[in-house]
């Protein structure tokens, strides 16, 4: 082999490690984050029982979360412009996992949901800022299939706190109750991350773009809002808004929808954590298809999927229906998700992308929070399941006619 092939070779060689590299320790995080809303979603149901809550307070659990993340997601979105992708990394997972950590120790539903407002600003910044700057260190020929791989790691972290919550929540640990213990075991790890995260490098079309530092946040998020990205900011805030909605509103009450069908809070339990085994496939063959057939192709099919899965579970009369729907629900809600984050940071230039990607982001988790809320007082008022599914239904829809209508293709595009 000539030198020049070999140095070739070598370089193709570090840039896959550093590829691998970015990816692992992003994804580690990511991961984190997810094991935090899936034992949410199971805690839920554990403090119904122990501070005996009604449909509107578990609600609130949920909504409040998103409160936090909407925040989170516009400030740490727009810093990200200003000073840079990899210090906002940091930030926003030092702030998620102290807050979880004292959540643990809490002894009233005010100071939970205290807590879970910071929770949640430290989850809403990470991930949209995660994406960017995973987007911005990967070649465009991979890139879509790289974030989608990074937003796998959600479906790892939900499998193993519906793996927790299958063996911890339940069990005795007298005086501590098992939901405490579970959220010690999601915290605690988060911070092996963060020493991990240290040496991770900041994007290099931040670090190149000197003129990003000089320039003011309203000016940025006034340039979201130009001539040129009108379009596609609508497109993205309605699309963030509906699948955030949708997801949240589903998602955090898949174990209460259990029991509440039913099935007693272990059932439910072991038959949440089926289902969520769903998602990795979903990830993956997302992951496959971005880059093969495009973005919008798999946003609008993966929400179709999504549209009819949640229609049949939410009137699922069985106990087969419920399983093979939730599963579908899984599979098809959380491919879609991995394209939305790859989708949203190639939307516009690296000088406004973070403010961009933050904002949209923010808008969805403004859904975020009417989506439990929504549940807990339908519920309250005995309106059916099935109902409730329906209308997140009709919000899927809504979405998939915006990426029709508004959103561009950008396959293999190269990022400014």
């Amino acid at each position: 082999m000539s030198s020049t092939n070999m140095h070739k070779s070598m370089q193709k060689n570090q840039q896959q490690i550093s590829k691998n590299k970015l990816l692992g320790v992003a994804g580690v995080g990511w991961m984190f984050d997810a094991m935090d809303v899936g034992i949410l979603s199971f805690v839920i149901a554990a403090l119904s029982v122990d501070w005996g809550l009604s449909d509107i307070e578990k609600g609130w659990i949920g909504s409040v979360n998103s409160i936090g993340m909407a925040v989170g997601a516009l400030v740490f979105g727009v810093l990200a412009d200003k000073v840079g992708r990899k210090q906002i990394f940091m930030w926003t997972l030092v702030l998620f996992s102290v807050a979880s950590g004292l959540s643990a120790f809490t002894t009233s539903l005010a100071m939970f949901l205290l807590l879970r407002f910071f929770i949640g600003m430290g989850l809403g910044g990470e991930l949209p800022v995660a994406s960017t700057l995973v987007s911005e260190s990967v070649k465009a020929d991979e890139r879509g299939r790289v974030v989608v791989l990074l937003e796998s790691f959600w479906a790892g972290g939900w499998l193993i706190a519906a793996i927790i919550s299958y063996f911890v929540i339940p069990a005795d640990f007298w005086p501590i109750e098992g939901w405490r213990v579970a959220l010690l075991l999601t915290a605690l790890p988060a911070f092996y991350a963060i020493y991990i995260r240290m040496k991770l490098p900041d994007s290099p079309q931040f670090a190149v773009k000197v003129e990003s530092k000089k320039r003011s946040i309203l000016k940025n998020m006034a340039d979201v809002w130009s001539a040129k990205y009108a379009r596609t900011t609508v497109m993205l805030w309605v699309l963030w808004f509906t699948v955030v909605f949708s997801y949240y509103g589903m998602f955090l009450w898949l174990p209460s929808v259990m029991v509440g069908k039913g099935f007693d809070m272990i059932s439910s339990f072991k038959y949440v954590l089926i289902m969520t085994l769903a998602q990795l496939p979903g990830y993956f063959t997302a992951a496959w298809f971005i880059e093969k057939f495009g973005r919008k192709f798999v946003l609008v099919t993966y929400l179709l999927g999504t549209a009819a899965s949640a229609f049949v579970f939410g009137n699922a009369d069985t106990v087969n229906v419920l399983l093979i729907s939730g599963m579908l629900l899984s599979f098809f809600n959380l491919g879609a998700w991995g394209a939305l984050y790859a989708y949203t940071p190639e939307q516009y230039p690296a000088i406004i992308r973070g403010t961009g990607a933050g904002m949209a982001a923010s808008v969805g988790r403004v859904g975020g929070i009417f989506g439990p809320l929504l549940v807990g007082m339908l519920l309250g008022k005995n309106y059916d399941i099935g109902f409730v599914f329906t209308i997140f239904c009709v919000a899927i829809l809504i979405g998939v006619a915006a990426v029709v209508f508004l959103g561009k293709e950008t396959k293999q595009i190269e990022l400014d």
